[in-house]
């Protein structure tokens, strides 16, 4: 679907902070990832690059390694320029682990 992405992956040890908990940051890159995604696809009749201008991402639940997680961004506003985009991303038990909402700039892409 146009403006919508699903993206999904099993948490390692290589996202583990010292205290054994999948980073905060990997969690941020992944809804960032699927946002942007789903920026460029929500652009109809030319194609763009995006650049992401402002992110806030709430940590709501701790995620262990070999969890499996499942991200749905989606575009709330697709301007010329500016578009609006919100990111949820769950456990496989369906419980959010955090959410995101973030603001990207488009460009054209030269041919």
């Amino acid at each position: 679907t146009p403006g919508t992405t699903v993206w999904t992956m099993t948490a390692d040890e290589r996202m583990t902070n010292p205290a054994g908990l999948i980073q905060g940051g990997f969690l941020a890159a992944m809804a960032d990832s699927a946002m942007g995604a789903s920026a460029v696809t929500a652009v109809e009749g030319r194609r763009v690059s995006v650049v992401n201008t402002e992110m806030t991402v709430s940590l709501l639940r701790a995620v262990r390694p070999g969890q499996r997680l499942t991200c749905t961004a989606r575009v709330l506003k697709a301007g010329k320029v500016v578009l609006f985009v919100e990111a949820h991303i769950v456990d496989a038990d369906g419980r959010a682990v955090a959410r995101a909402h973030s603001s990207y700039l488009a460009r054209t892409r030269a041919e």
